[in-house]
């Protein structure tokens, strides 16, 4: 998102709101406002105004858990402001609450009027992207309810009903109509000389589908101590490196942010769990990858995330095949919506199947849970899911007919279905696309790491040795396949893909970080990739770059073509560190810790990819999440990686 919006978050919930704490209800561009609750906008407009007028920012919003501002009357040094508003506001699950204090600057009495002006449409999260879709909607009902403290906002589409309410102590004197479908909560307060007075506002969302009603804190104050004690007792124990305090402030921001970002989700009986969301503001929702990623991250500090993550991509492993959602037996979902156009079947989120990667992903993340923890009992339980993950990487995957895993282009979905998922990022060095099935690399490595710990679980707690050996020379026969068919020469590196035809796609890229961390690569050929991977026209200063500068598809502000990604990064240093490249993997670490201490010690989804030789800051990529799970969890690898070295 942009600076001018700030975000509060909890949860599933979260608000953007501006330096003077509004909400203007902008539909379009890359960084919508207002309050959302599983992807729905269930407050569209907060603004603030008094005596007619908007105040200023004295003090804009900051950056924290809670949104404070000082807001004054516009006037010039000759004409001192009449009063003060001290603004503070937070969220919780399912809710946004605001304290409001006015002061008076006069010796005399006054009276001042206030007045909020809300409202709700309800819209889903994929309507305010940037890519000017537009969804039909037929039989919606909007209403508007005026209560005794305040008014409900209500939508209905068929079986689909969402409500938000809002309300005051005190009652505001009055709700008005203001001819858009908002309404306009007002307060006329009389001041004493230099007195004060204050009001507290609260906004509970009812998002359809939402299984328990949202408990409202009764301040500002209360949601932010909630907060805080969630984010104090997520980073209790962790052992913060006292050499490299920038590391320690990264993973402790980190841990912070991961704290806050775990929604609601439901494993296989039925139970509840925390999971950690991808990212706000788009992502605010269980991603099969991200979650992985970022629970891989965790886990030799925090194994409850593994343990929650699994079991709640087990519950939405597909049993059959869909063509919408690009389902397949045994397949581990990439990405859950609970939004009204994916309840409708007007996008195919509500349960997507387009990742490549998710599947082995969730094998290794079992296995590595398993032996981290030494709990065997997940393994047991999960074991008829890990068997049909199993079956679709050898069936449907492509394992079997194609010797790797494979995707297709989903027409109405996602085009790359490897983490590198934009249009364009699968690309050559000139920047030509692949057509036909793609390979991807570093698919391959995670495939690899899947069958040899899935391999390593049916010996040691299924006891299912026959399993066991097949699974062992799968594994190998990949290995050697892959170092065949990937490696070029010309480049001493491997491909980033292999196109239908299994030519390579030749774009030197950092995906080759990631068959370190797998293990895929011999030692000698790993060393060869590691060492390449710290070259200027890879390593930033920052991080290692998507893409290496130099060849034509290269370009510091795309997405996957040339930016940094802190994860992309984390999982290269676990894999230069992993073939004993520890100069190398420092190096990268400390990129990457310095980028984050110049962003107030937190890791943005990504950076751009301009070199600090040539830019003594970090640039920052425009429209990156700024709070990304697997980019808060990337701080925890590094520790894991380098210690604080």
């Amino acid at each position: 998102m942009t600076n001018r919006h700030h975000l509060l978050v909890h949860g599933g919930t979260f608000a953007a709101v501006g330096d003077g704490g509004d909400i203007s209800g902008v539909r379009g561009g890359n960084s919508p406002d207002g309050l959302f609750v599983r992807d729905a906008r269930h407050l569209s407009r907060w603004q603030l105004t008094v005596d007619g007028a908007v105040p200023e920012a004295l003090t804009p919003v900051a950056a924290g858990d809670t949104a404070r501002c000082v807001l004054v009357p516009r006037g010039g040094r000759n004409e001192p402001p009449a009063y003060t508003l001290f603004r503070e506001q937070a969220v919780a699950e399912g809710s946004f609450v605001e304290a409001l204090r006015v002061t008076s600057n006069r010796p005399t009495a006054t009276t001042v009027r206030i007045a909020v002006t809300a409202d709700a449409d309800f819209t889903d999260q994929f309507e305010l992207r940037s890519d000017h879709r537009t969804y039909a909607k037929t039989g919606v009902v909007r209403q508007r309810q005026v209560l005794d403290d305040g008014v409900e906002f209500s939508y209905r589409r068929g079986e689909w009903q969402s409500r938000t309410t809002v309300t005051s102590e005190p009652a505001p004197d009055g709700v008005e109509e203001t001819g858009t479908g908002a309404r306009r909560l007002v307060w006329t307060l009389d001041l004493e000389p230099h007195g004060s007075a204050e009001l507290a506002l609260r906004v509970a969302a009812r998002p359809h589908g939402s299984p328990h009603e949202p408990h409202v804190p009764a301040s500002p104050a209360a949601a932010g101590e909630r907060l805080l004690a969630l984010e104090d007792e997520f980073a209790q124990g962790v052992p913060f490196p006292t050499g490299w305090p920038e590391l320690a402030a990264a993973c402790a921001r980190g841990l912070s942010d991961l704290a806050v970002l775990q929604v609601p989700a439901t494993g296989p009986d039925g139970e509840e769990l925390r999971v950690p969301a991808a990212g706000v503001p788009w992502f605010l929702t269980l991603l099969g990858r991200d979650a992985l990623l970022t629970s891989l991250f965790a886990l030799p500090y925090r194994p409850r995330l593994a343990a929650a993550t699994l079991p709640a991509l087990a519950a939405t492993q597909a049993v059959e095949s869909g063509v919408g959602a690009v389902a397949q037996p045994g397949k581990i979902v990439h990405e859950v919506r609970h939004g009204e156009l994916a309840h409708f079947g007007q996008v195919p989120y509500g349960r997507y199947y387009g990742s490549v990667d998710a599947t082995p992903l969730f094998l290794v993340l079992l296995g590595a849970y398993t032996e981290q923890t030494g709990d065997v009992a997940l393994a047991r339980r999960l074991e008829p899911n890990a068997r049909a993950a199993v079956g679709w990487m050898l069936d449907h995957g492509g394992l079997t007919s194609r010797g790797y895993l494979v995707y297709r282009a989903d027409g109405g979905g996602l085009a790359n279905q490897n983490w590198k998922d934009s249009p364009g990022a699968i690309c050559s060095a000139d920047g030509s696309r692949p057509t036909g099935p793609v390979m991807a690399a570093g698919a391959q490595g995670y495939a690899y790491d899947a069958l040899r710990r899935t391999a390593h679980l049916a010996r040691t707690v299924w006891g299912d040795e026959v399993y066991a050996a097949l699974l062992e020379q799968a594994a190998a026969d990949l290995r050697d396949r892959f170092q065949r068919d990937f490696w070029m020469s010309e480049h001493a590196f491997p491909a980033l893909a292999l196109d239908g035809d299994g030519r390579h796609v030749d774009a030197l890229a950092s995906d080759a970080g990631h068959l370190l961390w797998s293990g895929l690569l011999d030692k000698e050929y790993g060393e060869l990739v590691g060492r390449r991977l710290l070259e200027p026209d890879f390593f930033s200063g920052w991080g290692v770059r998507t893409l290496a500068s130099g060849q034509p598809a290269y370009h510091p502000l795309s997405y996957h073509r040339g930016s940094v990604w802190p994860h992309d990064n984390a999982l290269i240093t676990l894999g230069l560190a992993r073939y004993g490249l520890h100069d190398e993997a420092r190096t990268v670490a400390h990129g990457l810790v310095d980028a984050a201490t110049a962003a107030g010690h937190r890791l943005p989804e990504v950076i751009a990819g301009y070199g600090r030789d040539t830019h003594a800051q970090p640039v920052p990529y425009p429209y990156a999440c700024v709070r990304e799970s697997r980019s808060a969890a990337a701080p925890l690898a590094l520790l894991a990686a380098v210690g604080g070295a």
